[in-house]
């Protein structure tokens, strides 16, 4: 890409921008996050790695709140998500205080979940002239911007059937960029896509990487966790078996559990 993305830039390291603090989750009688401890900092690129099953992208869902934590503690943004606290009782959130809190942080999905009868630039304006009741001219400049950063200006009239996966994926990542998030969550942005599309998505994921961007990538690509990630968290049975710089973790892992995987998936 010739072109950088443009994200906001790190409000500096001690900036805490996620807070996991005895985070559990269940689903039914098994549960799948074990007590989770994780800090992500402003500006900070974090992929998640581990088997599947390991409790990934449940973590990144509970982070939006798209699943409810058992017990425990998150925070997004100095917020506690899904809660408000008042002396020692925590007050559940209504659905629109949780909406509003959820557009700042940005979520592209395995499977795109673009609107199909919707153009790809009506798909990035919608959430933002809805949720964020921008001015409609303003939003539209903005989205073709970002189409051009992304390498698809010339598809903004096209509809998501007409574009191929990896084409998809990259509208996906400009309407989450549309909201002008401070997050920005990827879970296995690639795995659904054909080997020769996956280059150009994760040239637009290094490329959001460089302008800034707070970034916590659930991923199986170890190369790309490697070249690009500030740290690597390492997960099995939902709980984090070891976490640090990527090339420590990944060239030298201390866990034989962590070890044992990257043996297998390379």
């Amino acid at each position: 890409m010739e072109e950088e993305m443009t994200g906001p830039a790190p409000e500096g390291t001690g900036q805490v921008i996620v807070r996991a603090e005895g985070v559990r989750h269940s689903y039914g009688r098994t549960e799948v996050l074990k007590g989770i401890d994780l800090e992500v900092h402003a500006g900070e690129v974090v992929c998640m790695i581990g088997p599947s099953g390991s409790g990934k992208s449940t973590l990144l869902r509970c982070v939006n709140h798209l699943e409810v934590i058992s017990s425990g503690r998150l925070w997004v943004d100095g917020h506690l998500v899904g809660y408000r606290q008042k002396g020692n009782r925590l007050h559940e959130l209504s659905d629109k205080e949780i909406c509003r809190r959820r557009a700042g942080v940005g979520m592209v999905f395995q499977q795109f979940n673009l609107f199909p009868h919707m153009t790809v630039l009506e798909n990035l304006i919608e959430a933002p002239c809805r949720v964020l009741r921008e001015p409609k001219k303003e939003v539209t400049e903005r989205a073709l911007g970002l189409l051009r950063q992304v390498g698809l200006s010339e598809k903004h009239g096209a509809y998501p059937a007409q574009l191929s996966g990896g084409q998809q994926q990259r509208v996906a990542i400009a309407r989450a960029l549309c909201m002008r998030p401070k997050l920005m969550l990827f879970d296995e942005p690639t795995s659904a896509l054909d080997p020769e599309l996956v280059g150009d998505v994760l040239d637009v994921m290094r490329a959001l990487a460089r302008s800034g961007m707070t970034m916590v990538v659930v991923t199986h690509e170890i190369g790309f966790a490697r070249d690009v990630a500030d740290r690597v968290v390492f997960l099995d049975d939902g709980k984090i078996v070891e976490s640090g710089p990527s090339g420590q973790v990944i060239s030298s892992p201390r866990h034989e559990r962590t070890r044992a995987f990257l043996a297998a998936v390379r």
